[in-house]
């Protein structure tokens, strides 16, 4: 057996029935989904960022319109 065969086969591995999969896979997958997870993360949070300004601005009233609220004397006349 050639020297790579001999590595690639004394590699820790998972043995099913029908095959074998190597640890470094469950590995890779591991720390490939966990990466996934913390990109998620990071664009979930600043989408609640962006959400929580603009909610902020609309309630904020700068867009709201303005009310025409009748003058001190014109009540003291009616």
């Amino acid at each position: 057996m050639s020297p790579v065969n001999q590595q690639f086969f004394s590699q820790p591995r998972l043995n099913l029935i029908p095959f074998t999969i190597p640890l470094s896979c469950f590995l890779q997958a591991g720390t490939v989904s966990i990466l996934m997870l913390i990109i998620a993360q990071k664009a979930t949070s600043d989408a609640l960022v962006s959400l929580g300004e603009a909610s902020e601005e609309l309630f904020r009233g700068d867009r709201l319109p303005v009310l025409s609220f009748p003058d001190d004397h014109e009540l003291n006349q009616d």
